[in-house]
């Protein structure tokens, strides 16, 4: 079956199993295109929060939270928009979990979550320029923005005593925004970049990228992409030619997906992934688990985290009604409060409905700023007998 036509049916099937009371929750995620490999495990990340205030008991007096899944495609905006549209018109969601790419993420806020009035929670939209977007208080993100990956990946260069890169990018917002934050960050440290250049997605052939790129004279090539296309093509075409053998990773690039189309080729590659170490990653893993998810894995904690923060806002409303949700969520996510951590969330609702207040640290230690996103963390990576591997925190 078609895989878009597989995601139609999966949330047509799903909406039709929500009770009328219950509170429905749109997960709309790119489950085809450049990042199809990632996409499952953050969608069950994000559910597993939702079923786990709805098996509580507690949440609105015995309410379900009901995911609706829909395809953003990562890079169609226009279908992207039309499918959140769907869900906001067709399956009622009082808030979307998602999007996950940046431009169709700004594509849904812009054109039809916030004109409808329904928040947006994205685990993994990281362009800087949603930062400044006219969301009347209706987006948030529990990733951080990429002007602080540029900052990071740039400090991690320089203190490897890598000095001269080549710059490629996937040609939209993320891509854009993520080459033009590092360039700065890395110039600015003394670093020079040797060329930027924009690749497309989709194409069966990169050489001419990566002859142009390879001509540069610089020694690391810089891919922030996406693993399941552009990215892993432009690596494969590097390789092919011995144009580079030394890459440099951004969030969009991590998977298991690219270490298994490249082998071990990969190996000494260094990336960067929104992350940390914290007594709350410990126990989301730990709790995912329990519960039969795989949580390890890119953006699976800040879905969760996302997941959980729409049903404790609903909770904090004591309604579904849309506008009450959006005005909750600053208030669950931050100090002061009860400190709330993964498979806590039972404790978290059962302290809202007395009318206590809560502070959500949950798996990636939340705390929105007053544009609604997280500072975060990042994990330095490095690719080590073809695996990813944790080298440092910063």
């Amino acid at each position: 079956m078609n895989k878009v036509i597989l995601a139609a049916v999966v949330s047509t099937v799903m909406s039709t199993a929500v009770a009328a009371d219950d509170m429905k929750v749109g997960v709309i995620l790119g489950f085809t295109g450049p990042i199809e490999s990632l996409t499952p495990g953050m969608a069950d990340s994000a559910e597993l929060a939702m079923k786990e205030a709805s098996d509580s008991g507690k949440f609105l007096g015995g309410k379900k939270v009901m995911p609706v899944r829909a395809d953003s495609t990562c890079v169609d905006s226009a279908a992207a928009s039309a499918a959140a549209e769907r869900l906001i018109t067709s399956d009622g969601v009082a808030a979307i979990m998602g999007a996950d790419c940046s431009g169709v993420t700004t594509a849904i806020a812009n054109n039809v979550a916030v004109p409808n009035g329904v928040v947006m929670v994205s685990p993994s939209a990281t362009s800087p320029a949603l930062s400044t977007i006219d969301d009347k208080g209706y987006f948030f993100r529990t990733a951080p923005s990429d002007a602080r990956q540029g900052q990071v990946i740039s400090d991690i260069l320089t203190a490897k005593g890598i000095k001269n890169v080549a710059v490629t990018y996937t040609n939209n917002d993320y891509g854009k925004g993520l080459a033009d934050s590092f360039s700065e960050a890395f110039k600015a440290a003394g670093g020079s970049i040797a060329m930027v250049a924009a690749h497309e997605d989709g194409k069966a052939d990169y050489s001419a990228e990566v002859g142009a790129l390879g001509a540069s004279g610089a020694e690391h090539l810089a891919v922030f992409g996406y693993l399941d296309q552009g990215g892993k093509g432009i690596i494969q075409a590097s390789l092919d030619s011995d144009a580079f053998s030394n890459f440099i990773l951004c969030d969009g690039m991590i998977g298991d997906s690219l270490i298994e189309a490249i082998g071990e080729d990969l190996n000494g590659a260094i990336g960067t992934l929104p992350g940390g170490a914290s007594e709350g990653a410990a126990k989301f893993l730990e709790y995912a688990k329990a519960n039969g998810v795989d949580g390890d894995g890119p953006f699976r904690p800040e879905s969760y985290d996302a997941g959980a923060l729409i049903a404790l806002a609903a909770q904090a409303a004591g309604s579904v009604d849309r506008a009450a949700v959006q005005s909750k969520i600053m208030m669950v996510a931050n100090a002061p409060g009860e400190q709330i951590m993964p498979g806590e969330l039972a404790k978290g609702l059962e302290i809202l409905a007395g009318g206590g207040d809560i502070d959500y640290v949950g798996a990636t230690n939340v705390e929105l700023n007053e544009v609604g996103e997280v500072l975060g963390s990042y994990k330095e990576l490095m690719v080590k007998d073809g695996k990813f591997e944790t080298m440092k925190i910063h």
